[in-house]
């Protein structure tokens, strides 16, 4: 009983911190196991750092990362097994085993700490392992414990998020820097100690989208993919995926059209959607939005001129704050929004 009101305790805690998405980070803490509470919030703070890389991700794209895609278990109510559902389960398994990687090297933990198992050992021509590396098998582990525990069915769905959830820690590894600091006779670097350092999430974020867009699709049989999470639905890995795939990230079944709303599935459409135009300081993807999320929709491109309030003439102040003046200024803001009595043809939703 101690444990389970820790437990609720803790759901409370991130219930709060985390309002948004809220209920999907508390499926991760409900499933993990009861013995590892001390690592709930970090999980918390994980999940919800894939979540928010996802919605940044694709913030410009038809599919936007909804909240109702963000269900982590086929057992209950993600039933599809596309493209952008392998992108969800492995930026999510990514950003749990990135921050308990990380708050591990920080001493977060009692139980865990640097990675010094290579430290002394020579890693090439110059330089040696030394320092504090960041250690991914805790991490790595911690996340697969609480992750992966969400699949209960043996179905293809079940092992295709299982592939992908591996796939999003694997990326984690694939990705980390070599950091180094010169040792020698007046700053001769005759020698280097280096150690394994996280990248930045961002780039993780950048990396699993670059997957997402060369995800490889398994051809299932069509009683296979109906058979849910029966017994009669499971089948082995082997049969469909390759071992030089295990990086890669994998689906089962074409994407939805995403221009048009579906509400049985979960698909909202791009109308009232914004979308940017004549921007500046954004890449040619993002300024092309208008026509992925609008035109080529079948919608029409709608300016509004709004009043946005931001801060101006700051000023530093002796010691030690900076005041600023709250200046309007009105700006040119664009949204998707259904033509009168268009019934044009146009092109399927992608999801790329």
């Amino acid at each position: 009983m101690g444990d389970l009101f820790m437990l609720r305790v803790a759901m409370g805690i991130c219930y709060a911190t985390f309002s948004a998405s809220a209920w999907s980070v508390n499926n991760f803490l409900i499933t993990g196991p009861k013995a590892y509470l001390t690592y709930t919030t970090s999980v918390a703070l994980g999940a919800q750092s894939g979540i928010e890389e996802c919605k940044f991700q694709f913030a410009w794209e038809r599919w936007n990362c909804p909240e109702s895609a963000l269900q982590l278990s086929t057992h209950n109510r993600l039933r599809s097994a596309t493209r952008e559902t392998s992108f969800i389960h492995a930026i999510s398994s990514a950003g749990v085993m990135y921050i308990i990687t990380k708050n591990c090297s920080m001493g977060d933990f009692e139980n865990c700490g640097c990675d010094e198992s290579k430290n002394g050992k020579t890693g090439g021509h110059g330089w040696i392992w030394g320092g504090c590396s960041d250690n991914v098998e805790f991490g790595e582990r911690i996340s697969k414990l609480f992750v992966d525990s969400l699949e209960k069915g043996k179905d293809a769905r079940a092992l295709m998020n299982l592939h992908n959830n591996r796939a999003g820690r694997l990326a984690v590894r694939a990705i980390m820097k070599r950091t180094c600091k010169c040792h020698g006779i007046s700053g001769s670097c005759s020698i280097q100690t280096c150690w394994l350092q996280l990248a930045d999430f961002r780039e993780m974020g950048d990396y699993l989208k670059a997957k997402y867009k060369q995800a490889l699709k398994i051809e299932m049989d069509k009683r296979q993919l109906r058979a849910g999470n029966s017994a009669e639905g499971h089948w082995a890995p082997t049969e469909a995926f390759l071992p030089s795939a295990e990086a890669e990230l994998i689906f089962l079944e074409e994407s939805p059209d995403y221009c048009t709303r579906n509400s049985s599935l979960g698909v909202y459409g791009t109308e009232g959607r914004e979308c940017l135009q004549d921007s500046h300081n954004t890449s040619r993807w993002e300024q092309h939005s208008c026509g992925r999320l609008c035109t080529e929709c079948g919608l029409q491109v709608e300016e509004r001129r709004t009043e946005a309030i931001s801060s101006c003439n700051c000023k530093f102040q002796w010691c030690c704050t900076v005041r600023c003046d709250q200046c309007r200024h009105v700006v040119n803001k664009y949204y998707c929004t259904s033509s009168l009595g268009s019934a044009s043809a146009r092109g399927k939703g992608s999801a790329s």
